[in-house]
């Protein structure tokens, strides 16, 4: 029987989760992707605590050891419950030990402040081909600045600025990926969008770290990178997220350098 279109199954007796082929990462045969990990974490804190009066403003992943191809437990605890400020927390368990966790901070909805105020331009246009596609593919369509949109990211390893436009992933069978959700894993592409280079992506992430003004619209969703700082094996990158609305929040990620294991994009597929 083939594996389900999800990162994850649930076992049956303890609601472990268990990784799928889906959830294996470019690094490791062994490892599981970024995207698999943090949906799931989004996933328990939504769980757990979302509220229809409080929009989930930021959330941050420390993602300090790699998570394997093994079960998967999650452990939930609400930090702080306010009037309008709410902060809860997820531990990713492997086999008794914190592979990563997060804190989310939920902001109850309101007006804004009198006045205008300054933003942005935008520039972001998605592909035309993929308004067809619904939330069927499972591959991002990739652009650069020298490039246009196309599937393989192997065709953008260069040095320009660099976007993806993608659809969501479940996490487990029968469970479509809230908007929340999928703004976590188009979030996660922050790595793809700022690290990867001529040679494919040889830096590795810590953390990620999400910001949304509101929740994101649609079955696809954007990212653009902003900046990309690097010194002494440490990078530092930001980026922009949009649904076909416009902007509707931010990522960053740091990361380290792996080169010993680098991904070229050329001669593979997967996620990182």
């Amino acid at each position: 029987m083939s594996e389900p279109l999800s990162f994850f199954i649930i076992r049956p007796g303890d609601d472990a989760l268990l990784p799928t082929k889906w959830s294996m990462s470019a690094w490791s045969s062994d490892s599981l992707n970024g995207p698999a990990v943090c949906s799931a974490a989004a996933r328990a804190l939504e769980q757990e605590f979302a509220d229809p009066d409080f929009v989930p403003a930021r959330l941050t992943f420390d993602l300090f050891k790699a998570a394997k191809n093994q079960p998967m437990t999650l452990h939930t605890r609400m930090v702080r419950s306010g009037r309008r400020i709410r902060v809860a927390d997820v531990e990713v368990m492997q086999e008794d030990v914190i592979v990563a966790r997060a804190t989310s901070v939920f902001l109850r909805r309101s007006g804004p402040p009198p006045g205008s105020e300054w933003h942005p331009s935008t520039t972001f246009t998605p592909p035309e081909e993929a308004a067809a596609e619904g939330s069927r593919s499972r591959h991002p369509w990739m652009q650069t600045d020298d490039t246009d949109w196309t599937r393989g990211i192997g065709n953008h390893q260069n040095v320009a600025r660099k976007r993806a436009w993608s659809t969501a992933m479940a996490v487990v069978p029968d469970e479509p990926a809230s908007p929340f959700i999928h703004a976590v894993q188009s979030a996660e592409s922050t790595s793809l969008v700022t690290n990867l280079g001529t040679e494919g992506i040889g830096y590795i992430n810590c953390d990620l770290t999400m910001a949304l003004s509101r929740l994101p619209e649609g079955p696809q969703l954007g990212i653009e990178a902003d900046t990309h700082l690097t010194a002494d094996g440490i990078s530092v990158g930001t980026a922009t997220l949009y649904d076909r609305k416009g902007p509707y929040g931010t990522g960053m990620v740091t990361a380290v350098s792996n080169a010993a294991a680098q991904i070229d994009f050329t001669n593979r597929t997967g996620l990182v």
